[in-house]
């Protein structure tokens, strides 16, 4: 007894003894078979029992009958039947009876091309959920990409649709890449080798594989799959670039590029193996090689799968690269720049979370806002410091938002505060700085050429460089790593000074009963080893070079590796803050009926609406990592950013404690930067007020 099975598109012949086999031994024997006819194809589908798709269901192509896995064949179906396998993450198949039913005349009323026709008629595949209107797209013309807007398209839900200028930009390039073909030129990369090769002249007749050549030979990246958010990055950086008419690529392969990125099919890109010079060779080539048909791909369709299936299964084609093309795809930075942007992104968020953050750990350890005095940051005019300061003196107390908690030790004879307090404004900063400092080069390299050779269509000529090279990305993230690090490393020593009772005059550990409880024992701990963790990986992966390709690539930036690291501390960094400002509520529980400034309150409601008080011991990672979710979701600066707002536009309203130090002086004219347009202005702002800035936010 033989049966017909078909699965990806593929059909295979499966003899069946006697047909006293079950359908599920039928099933898996046809995966078998095509895993064994496709290698390349069929690594999608093997692999171990944990990790491998499962079979989903078997029918008969004709009327489309659902088949029970332990039935025996010889029960169910007849010698040379026909029957469709599917696996989990295949294309759902939104066919039913009432649409091919037994009346059919042909077993194949159940192929892949029926199925996609139907499927589109009904609108029964996720992918309609990125049929968002031409408004919501993000328009590329490779000089304007911001790093909100690459985030943005990292979630999916976005389309990129090209500028005409763009367009006409990237014609004229591949013209000149024409006309050099024609008159039978040498030109690096596009009738010649590369790298070591590239006084290797091309036979004009191979300059397709050459290309293809490329793309297969370089795919030799290692390690975890990019996220597919990550994936959408790199895929979008890489058409920005393209975008702006230097690499030679045809527009008609841009276009399908970029409508592989709309349908969100997403190749299969592993992490590892870039040094960051002659760009990112490895990951890109993995990107493009989905693109080719080949490896493996992602779509909502088809989730994991052979490239060329997840293609044509959202009604794409594999491109077929011409003379260049392979190059233009791999060659530039954008794995490094896509990581970094992601990184910068995240670091902007917390950083602002972390000023608040500290001021809450401030007011519940009852130190003092008079370190923040403006007077003194306006004699080192830092931006970051004298940015921290008013933001620390804004969420504090004054005449704008009183605290109980404040004028309970309003009186006390401490003179200052330990560093990692009353330094806050210095050190976040710096910080603050940094960002900004690093910021600016990723969204410079965000819109730039960085291919070998460069296409110059207005001066008719290709010039082989070295704007591949990643170490401008390279050296920027390094430097950012080491900057956000010391948000975690200030904000450890913060939670020390929480939990330990002879700093805080609170509970050890911040938990009643304790010796019976532990309390954040064990959390302080956690903070402190991410802390460690962070130290050794903010050591400069950009200061390494090893030469590569027989010494032509004889300077490398490992920009792929600063990316990593630097997102790898940010996300310390989260969980580190995260600890702080769960202890910080807990500690405001010892300290009640007392309450702190309005915004403070506003974060400590905040928190106490995923996480409850602290009673007695429980299970604490899910508190960690719900807390750790507000802060990368923005929700705890969201929660005073309209408050912050509006005391920034009432400077007048600064509050100086008393000081025993304080003398009376004569009346002088007081320094420029002391003077402000509104002295006459000395009403609070009101919550009213607060609340009209927090929804122009929203807006």
């Amino acid at each position: 007894m033989k049966i017909s099975a078909r699965v990806r598109g593929e059909w295979l012949q499966v003899p069946c003894k006697d047909g006293n086999v079950t359908v599920g031994w039928l099933a898996e024997e046809a995966v078998r078979r095509y895993v064994r006819l496709h290698p390349v194809s069929g690594n999608v589908l093997s692999g171990t029992n944990n990790n491998k798709p499962r079979m989903v269901e078997v029918r008969k192509t004709g009327g489309c009958v659902l088949l029970d896995p332990e039935d025996n064949v010889v029960d169910v179906l007849d010698d040379n039947d026909f029957v469709n396998v599917r696996m989990e993450n295949d294309l759902p198949e939104a066919v039913g009876p009432s649409t091919i039913g037994p009346t059919s005349n042909s077993h194949f009323d159940y192929t892949l091309s029926d199925s996609l026709i139907l499927s589109s008629k009904l609108g029964a595949v996720a992918n309609d959920q990125l049929t968002a209107s031409s408004d919501s797209d993000v328009v590329l013309d490779g000089y304007h990409l911001t790093i909100k807007q690459l985030v943005l398209l990292s979630k999916g839900n976005t389309k990129i649709r090209l500028r005409k200028i763009a367009e006409d930009r990237v014609t004229a390039g591949r013209q000149l890449v024409e006309a050099i073909l024609k008159d039978n030129k040498v030109a690096y990369g596009i009738t010649t080798g590369f790298g070591k090769f590239a006084r290797t002249v091309i036979s004009a007749d191979k300059l397709e594989e050459l290309q293809e050549n490329l793309i297969r030979s370089h795919s030799a990246g290692v390690g975890q799959p990019l996220s597919l958010e990550r994936v959408r990055m790199l895929m979008a950086l890489r058409i920005n670039t393209l975008a702006k008419g230097y690499s030679g690529i045809s527009l008609k392969t841009l276009n399908q590029v970029i409508s592989a990125f709309n349908s969100s099919c997403l190749p299969w890109v592993p992490e590892q193996g870039t040094v960051g010079a002659s760009g990112d060779l490895a990951p890109l080539s993995h990107l493009a090689l989905g693109m080719l048909g080949e490896g493996k791909m992602w779509s909502r369709r088809t989730g994991w799968a052979d490239a060329k299936y997840c293609l044509e299964s959202n009604g794409l084609e594999p491109i077929k690269l011409g003379a260049k093309e392979g190059l233009a795809l791999i060659n530039g930075t954008q794995l490094i720049t896509a990581l970094g942007a992601e990184a910068v992104d995240r670091c902007e968020l917390i950083a602002k979370q972390a000023d608040v953050v500290a001021a809450l750990s401030l007011e519940v350890l009852k130190g003092t806002s008079r370190a923040f005095d403006s007077d003194v940051h306006q004699l080192r005019p830092h931006p970051g410091q004298i940015n921290v300061a008013r933001r620390l003196r804004s969420l504090l107390h004054s005449e704008a938002y009183p605290s109980a908690i404040a004028e309970s030790h309003r009186f006390c004879d401490r003179v200052q505060d330990a560093y990692t307090l009353r330094c806050c404004p210095q050190v976040h900063g710096i910080v603050h700085d940094t960002i900004e400092f690093v910021h600016k080069i990723i969204k410079t390299e965000m819109n730039s050429a960085t291919d070998n050779p460069i296409v110059l269509p207005e001066r008719g000529e290709i010039i082989s460089a070295g704007n591949f090279h990643g170490e401008y990305p390279a050296k920027a993230l390094d430097y950012l790593a080491i900057g956000v690090h010391e948000l975690a490393s200030m904000s450890e020593r913060r939670i020390e000074r929480l939990v330990n009772p002879v700093l805080s005059e609170l509970p050890a550990f911040l938990v009643r009963e304790g010796g019976l409880n532990s309390g954040f024992m064990i959390a302080h701990c956690t903070a402190a080893s991410l802390v460690s963790e962070n130290k050794v990986l903010c050591h400069p992966s950009s200061v390494d070079s090893l030469s590569t390709s027989a010494g032509t690539e004889d300077h490398v930036s490992m920009g792929g590796f600063s990316a990593r690291k630097a997102l790898q501390v940010v996300a310390n960094v989260e969980h580190v803050i995260a600890i702080e400002l769960l202890a910080a509520c807990q500690a405001i529980e010892f300290l009640r009926p007392l309450k702190t400034t309005v915004p403070l309150e506003e974060v400590y409601r905040t928190v106490r609406a995923v996480v409850r008080p602290w009673d007695k011991d429980r299970y604490m990672a899910p508190d960690i990592e719900a807390v750790t979710a507000l802060l990368r979701e923005g929700k705890i600066w969201n929660c005073v950013k309209g408050y912050v707002d509006a005391v920034k536009d009432y400077l007048d309203l600064e509050s100086r404690a008393p000081s025993p130090t304080s003398v009376s002086l004569p009346h002088s004219v007081a320094p420029s930067y002391l003077v402000h347009e509104d002295d006459d202005e000395k009403n609070p702002p009101t919550k009213k007020h607060c609340a009209d800035h927090q929804h122009k936010d929203n807006e």
